[in-house]
Order: structure tokens, then C-alpha cells, then sequence
């Protein structure tokens, strides 16, 4: 089977979006006998090497979030491309002008489309002060997931949602993985939190992912000041970077690693104590899988995503989005037993094991299959 993917950030910045969608062509070519074909923007400084073949599509810089680019769709070139290429298939992984002109020309070759959910758009309005567009978003999402032939999604929750939107059945689940053996308890290095000047009585509490204020900084913020002014002996570590690190600044003694890889950004996640992620905007969440595999108990807004991967009181805890004081109380729990930490720990671990991202990979290929299969 061939396949042309459509993505409006491949590889050029380092997300979970990406991260799963070279799995998956990873996993296509190299275990499934797929060829894909991918179309994205790129930059002259690639966070990695892309898996399969990238063909570069013409974009330009976001005006407000200047380290994305927004791809300006097909032109004649990039449409010859494809027709060469004879896709049997059409992937669209975002709703922008690209993944919407390669619809319309999958509508017009008779190739059936499939799209798959990585984010909650229009949960990011209200953080850039753009609330007003939240029903011009809401429908623009609505006709884009229902111009697909089939939806793919990282949760139950938001496949039932999308068969809501879309009035029939052809959602499933395309979940995400992880590597257990990168992601260990084994890789916590009391010598490497020394030399961050983190006391051995220190809990360390830990922030995970892109530094961006829709991913919650600003209430990290606060319940780690709660959490000092109570005189608990807690120690932020910041694992990432992006524009808004300078939230942060109202914070003492705080540990930044900058952006890390492999085996030192595996070493960093298991020589915390506790993850807290108090992001509302994701639709699955792979930090919240990376610390439980790395031995952390994981304290989450209750939001979609988190429910589905945590079970609350026994490898973390959920707290309503906006309620400081219940965060606080979570992690005070924790701060206070390590008993308490080491059994939640034990138990994230079990539970991030039964995410595999060839099993994830096996259920977007099935999706392919059965829409190019019909009737044979």
C-alpha cells in the first residue's frame, strides 16, 4: 500500500504530534510493507531525521507562535507529485490549509481520506485571547473531520465523540507507545540531581513538555509556590523549552535542563519524584506515559485524556483544572510519604506498560485496510 501523509509539523520542532506520526511510518515501512510518502513544512534546522520519505511544502512563519510553520497547501508541483506517487490512501493529521487542500484533492482522485486527532485546537483560543472564534473553529473542525473517510484518535473518549460529530461509525482508536526500556525507573541518577543542586531530601516536581502557556505553566506556577510557602521541601525541575520559559520566573531554585533526548532526557524524568501536568489542551498526553514508565506518579487535571490513562489513587491522582489547593494537596500527599510514592510508582510503571507503539501502529494500518479493502 502507499500512503501520502499530510502534516503540518513532521519534523522540524519536537512534539508528541510528530513523535507518533514517524512511529507510524516508521512502522509502516519497515514492518508493514507500506510506502509513505510525507508532505510538511520544513526548516534548515530539523529537530530529527524524518522517517519515510519528506517532501518539503511551501509555508511560512505563524505570526503568533513564530516556531511553527503554516504550509500554504498544494501547488502544481506538490499535486504532480502526488498523482505519481498513486496513493492508496490520503492521511490528513491537521486541519490547516494543507491537510484541507489535500482532501479536496483525494475527493477529486476517488482515494479515500483518513485523519487522525493530535490536538485540541479550540481549547487553545482562549489562551491567546482569540475566545471569540470558538464557533468558527468548532465548525471548520466539525466539516474537516467529516469530509474523512475515517477518523483515527488516541483515546475511547474521543473516538466516541467524533462518531457523535460525524453521525457513524468510522472512528477507531490509534493509540500511542512507549519505549520501556529508555523510559525506566533504573535510569534515576541521585549523582546527576546532586549536580543540579538538588538535595537528596528533596521531592523533586517535575514539568514535562514544550514550554507553552496552553500547556498549563501558569498553574504549575502556583501550586509550587503553595507548596514552598508551605515550607514542603519540593524543587521544580523544568524538562523542555519554547517561548514561554519565562513564566517560570516567579519560581525559586528552579532546575532547568533546556530541551533533552534519549538517554539524558530519560535520565532527567526518572530522577524526579513526581510528574505534575496541569494541561487541559492534549488529546492523549505522551509525557503523562513517560514518567509513569520512568517510575513517577503523576498528578494531572482532570481532563479527557488524563482519565483515560490514570487510574486516580492509585498510580496518581486527578484534580479539577483550575483548583490549586487540590493540586497541592496531591502532591503534599506525596512530598510527605515516600511509601505513598513508591507504591503509585510501581503501579504507573505496570500501567505505562500496555502501551505498545507497534500495537498503536497495527490499529492506524487496519484503518488503511479496511478502507481500501472494501468489497474485495
Amino acid at each position: 500500500m502507499r500512503i501520502a501523509l499530510f502534516s503540518g509539523n513532521y519534523n522540524y520542532l519536537r512534539e508528541g504530534a510528530n513523535q507518533a506520526l514517524n512511529m507510524l511510518v516508521g512502522y509502516l515501512e519497515e514492518r508493514a510493507g507500506f510506502t509513505v510518502r510525507v508532505y510538511s513544512p520544513v526548516t534548515d534546522t530539523p529537530a530529527f531525521e524524518p522517517a519515510g520519505t519528506l517532501v518539503p511544502v511551501p509555508s511560512i512563519t505563524l505570526p503568533v507562535r513564530s516556531e511553527f510553520r503554516l504550509a500554504l497547501g498544494l501547488n502544481r508541483a506538490l499535486r504532480e507529485d502526488i498523482t505519481r506517487f498513486r496513493p492508496d490512501a490520503i492521511h490528513v493529521s491537521t486541519p490547516d490549509i494543507l491537510g484541507c487542500r489535500a482532501q479536496t484533492f483525494a475527493k477529486e482522485a476517488g482515494v479515500p481520506i483518513v485523519a487522525s486527532m493530535h490536538t485540541r485546537f479550540e481549547t487553545y483560543l482562549d489562551y491567546y485571547g482569540l475566545g471569540w472564534a470558538r464557533p468558527v473553529l468548532d465548525a471548520h473542525l466539525r466539516r474537516f473531520y467529516r469530509r474523512c473517510d475515517h477518523v483515527l484518535a488516541p483515546t475511547m473518549a474521543l473516538v466516541d465523540e467524533l462518531k457523535e460529530m460525524r453521525g457513524d461509525d468510522r472512528a477507531s482508536v490509534w493509540s500511542r507507545g512507549i519505549d520501556g526500556d529508555l523510559f525506566n525507573p533504573s535510569r534515576r541518577d541521585m549523582d546527576w540531581r546532586r549536580a543540579q543542586g538538588i538535595g537528596d531530601e528533596e521531592v523533586v516536581v517535575l514539568f514535562f513538555g514544550r514550554l507553552v502557556i496552553e500547556k498549563g505553566i501558569a498553574t504549575f506556577v502556583a501550586v509550587v509556590k503553595a507548596l514552598q510557602e508551605r515550607g514542603l521541601p519540593v524543587r521544580p525541575l523544568v524538562v523542555g523549552a519554547g517561548p514561554a520559559a519565562g513564566l517560570f520566573d516567579p519560581l525559586a531554585n528552579v532546575v532547568f535542563t533546556g530541551h533533552l533526548m534519549n538517554a539524558p532526557l530519560a535520565r532527567a524524568v526518572a530522577s524526579a519524584d513526581v510528574l505534575l501536568s496541569p494541561s487541559t489542551t492534549e488529546t492523549f498526553g505522551n509525557v503523562l506515559v513517560e514518567a509513569m514508565a520512568s517510575g513517577l506518579p503523576v498528578v494531572s487535571a482532570d481532563a479527557q485524556n488524563s482519565r483515560s490513562i490514570l487510574s486516580h489513587g492509585e498510580d496518581g491522582f486527578l484534580c479539577p483544572p483550575d483548583d490549586i489547593a487540590a493540586y497541592v494537596e496531591a502532591i503534599g500527599q506525596l512530598a510527605l510519604s515516600a511509601h505513598l510514592r513508591r507504591a503509585m510508582s510501581a503501579a504507573a510503571r505496570r500501567e505505562s506498560m500496555r502501551y505498545s507503539w507497534d500495537a498503536a501502529s497495527e490499529s492506524a494500518a487496519q484503518a488503511y485496510r479496511s478502507l481500501t479493502c472494501r468489497g474485495c
